[in-house]
C-alpha cells in the first residue's frame, strides 16, 4: 500500500515526487517504458531556472529522478495499463501487477502531434521541433518553417520572428483556423510568409535541417524549399486514454481540474500539461507538481 502513486515521470511527476517522498509519505512512480516525458527528447534547455549554462533536457530529467529517489521515492519503468479509482483504496496496473494507493497524481502529459514521416523522428532535436519557446534562440538569423494554421501555429511564428531571418507558415489549407488577433499579428509581422495549400511531403538533411518538400493539396504539385528547422505546430493530444471514465475530460481530453490539482474524484489530484493545453513548458509542469504534491500531502493528513 503506498501513501501516493504518481502516474507519469516529467516534470509535473517527479518534482511532485520530490515533495511527497521528502514528506515521509510512501510515494510510487510508474514513470512508464520511455520516462521523463517530453524533455527526454529536447537537446539542450536553456529556460529551466537555476542551470545559466543550460542543460541537455534527458540530463535536466535525471537529476529530477535521484533526486526523487535521493529521499526514498520508488521509481517503476513500467507503463500503467489501467486504473480503477471507483474505490479505495486507488488501483494501478502496471507491467502485469496491481499497485493500491491512498492518494494518485495523474501527471502524464500531453505528447505533440506529429505528421508522421520518418525523416521527422530521424532529425528530431537536430532542426526539427514542437517549441519555438524553447528553442527559438537556437535558429537566430536563420530560415524557418512553422507548419499549422492554428493559434499554437501562429504564437509560434510569432516567437520565432523575434529571432529567426524568415519564419515561412506551410499551411494545408487557404485560410487560417487561428484567431483572428493573432492572424492579424501574424500577417503584419514582415518576417512571417505563407505558403497556402501546403503540406511537407518529407523533412531534407542528413544530420541536421536543410529543407523541406512539399505539396500543393489543390494541385499536387511538389516543390523543395531550403529551411534551417522545422516547427511543428499542429496541436498536442493528451495522455489520457486510461483515465476515460474513471475522472472527468473535457472535450479536448484534458483532466479536468478543480482548485487546480483536484479532479472529480476526491483523492485523486493532477498535474502538468496533462491537465494544461496553454503554457505547456518544463517550469510551469513543475510548479504544477509541486502544487498536487502539497495538496495531497494536506489531503492524506486530514483523512488520517
Amino acid at each position: 500500500m503506498y501513501d501516493v502513486i504518481i502516474i507519469g515521470s516529467g516534470p509535473a511527476g517527479l518534482t511532485a515526487a520530490i515533495y511527497t517522498a521528502r514528506a515521509k509519505l510512501k510515494t510510487l512512480v510508474v514513470a512508464g517504458v520511455m520516462w521523463g516525458g517530453q524533455l527526454m527528447l529536447t537537446t539542450e534547455v536553456e529556460n529551466f531556472p537555476g542551470f545559466k549554462d543550460g542543460i541537455l533536457g534527458p540530463d535536466l530529467m535525471d537529476n529530477m529522478r535521484l533526486q526523487a529517489e535521493r529521499f526514498g521515492a520508488e521509481i517503476l519503468f513500467e507503463d500503467a495499463s489501467s486504473v480503477d479509482f471507483s474505490t479505495k483504496p486507488f488501483k494501478v496496473e502496471a507491467g502485469g501487477k496491481t499497485y493500491e494507493g491512498r492518494s494518485v497524481i495523474i501527471a502524464t502529459g500531453a505528447s505533440p502531434r506529429w505528421l508522421g514521416l520518418e525523416s521527422e523522428q530521424r532529425l528530431r532535436g537536430r532542426g526539427v521541433s514542437v517549441c519555438a519557446t524553447c528553442d527559438a534562440a537556437f535558429f537566430r538569423d536563420k530560415v524557418t518553417v512553422v507548419v499549422g494554421g492554428g493559434d499554437t501555429a501562429m504564437e509560434e511564428a510569432l516567437a520565432l520572428s523575434k529571432f529567426a531571418r524568415k519564419v515561412k507558415v506551410v499551411h494545408r489549407r487557404d485560410k487560417l483556423r487561428a484567431s483572428k488577433i493573432l492572424q492579424e499579428r501574424a500577417f503584419n509581422d514582415p518576417k512571417i510568409e505563407f505558403i497556402w495549400n501546403s503540406v511537407v511531403q518529407e523533412i531534407l538533411g542528413e544530420d541536421r535541417v536543410e529543407g523541406v518538400r512539399l505539396r500543393r493539396t489543390d494541385t499536387g504539385e511538389e516543390s523543395e524549399m531550403k529551411c534551417d528547422a522545422v516547427f511543428l505546430a499542429i496541436g498536442h493530444k493528451p495522455n489520457t486514454e486510461i483515465f476515460k471514465g474513471q475522472v472527468e475530460l473535457d472535450e479536448k481530453g484534458y483532466v479536468v481540474a478543480y482548485d487546480e490539482t483536484r479532479t472529480s474524484v476526491k483523492g485523486v489530484f493532477v498535474a502538468g500539461d496533462v491537465q494544461d493545453f496553454r503554457y505547456k513548458q518544463a517550469v510551469t509542469a513543475a510548479g504544477s507538481g509541486c502544487k498536487a504534491a502539497l495538496d495531497v500531502i494536506k489531503y492524506l493528513d486530514e483523512e488520517t
